[in-house]
């Protein structure tokens, strides 16, 4: 995925790595935490809340029925079409100055301030036919299903809002950098047009890695929430995904804009992916087991957000 930019914060910002085909979202000179063994499965969960077999169906539905679908092509276009279907409540949100991108958004009723759990929807536009089953596909059919999953469930009183956000326009144009300025096109927007409107943010990225699946913090996500996140993993018996430790640097993704104005946001992303950008993320690289996993997690920490807010 070259849309991040891993900071390390002990570099100077002149050691940076540079250009979209270097990685150029994660300089290459900060110091990655080593994968997991190989061998390694994500735990099976304790919980069974998270529709783990209907997320996969649509992960493996969007590059099957899809294939490559950058940013503002005829197949992401049609793609949205089928999401915002599965939204509860569902929405097009133009992006000011980007006319063939729009987020997908679905609302499941509360007060305010809201609680949006996000992904991005579209996929890299280099390599050509890249079909992003963990960058793109597996977040989106989380958010799709775990949306679906609370307009289903009876409000607590006096409940949060939840919205459900996928952002078009993450990945940068071919050529095109910085990554910050190039990419989060729809992320920006949203954080623009809602400032002060979201209490919170989990964003879902990288999360459906078949074997060596791991989420160490970055430093751009908040320590509190993230602390929160580790909670519900234990509640749920996936504890072990989220080991107590950070990168010691920031990814810039789609939480960033958030952030930066103030809004408490996570970003759960394996960044050790090793088909990470390249035609190999394709659905032998995912499985069912770890989307589930990341799913039961979220979900249960979504619903405890949503009742204390």
């Amino acid at each position: 995925m070259r849309r991040a930019i891993l900071v390390a914060l002990v570099l100077s910002a002149t050691l940076l790595a540079s250009g979209c085909g270097s990685d150029e979202r994660s300089g290459a000179t900060a110091q990655a935490q080593p994968p997991a063994p190989a061998a390694s499965l994500a735990p099976l969960a304790r919980a069974n809340r998270f529709n783990g077999s209907s997320a996969f169906a649509l992960l493996r539905e969007q590059v099957q029925e899809y294939g490559w679908r950058p940013a503002g092509s005829s197949s992401l276009r049609r793609l949205a079409v089928r999401l915002r279907r599965l939204m509860p409540r569902g929405r097009f949100e133009a992006i000011p100055g980007h006319p063939r991108l729009r987020n997908v958004v679905g609302t499941v009723a509360g007060r305010k301030p809201a609680i949006v759990v996000a992904a991005h929807y579209d996929v890299e536009a280099a390599p050509q036919g890249f079909v992003g089953a963990n960058d793109g596909a597996a977040g989106t059919a989380a958010v799709v299903t775990l949306a679906r999953a609370f307009a289903r469930t009876k409000r607590p009183r006096g409940a949060r809002e939840l919205r459900f956000v996928l952002f078009d326009g993450e990945e940068e144009p071919a050529g095109c950098t910085p990554f910050e300025a190039c990419g989060l096109r729809g992320s920006r927007a949203y954080a623009r047009r809602h400032d002060g409107e979201v209490g919170a943010l989990v964003l879902l990225d990288y999360i459906a890695e078949k074997q060596g699946l791991s989420f160490p913090r970055e430093l751009g996500s908040d320590a509190g929430l993230w602390r929160e996140l580790r909670r519900a993993a234990d509640a749920v018996g996936v504890g072990s995904l989220f080991p107590d430790r950070t990168l010691g640097a920031e990814i810039i993704d789609d939480h960033t804009p958030f952030a930066r104005r103030g809004v408490r946001a996570i970003d759960i992303i394996d960044f050790d992916y090793p088909q990470r950008d390249s035609l190999q993320d394709d659905l032998d690289a995912v499985s069912q087991r770890s989307l589930d996993a990341v799913g039961e997690a979220v979900q249960l920490l979504v619903a405890r957000l949503r009742r204390r807010g």
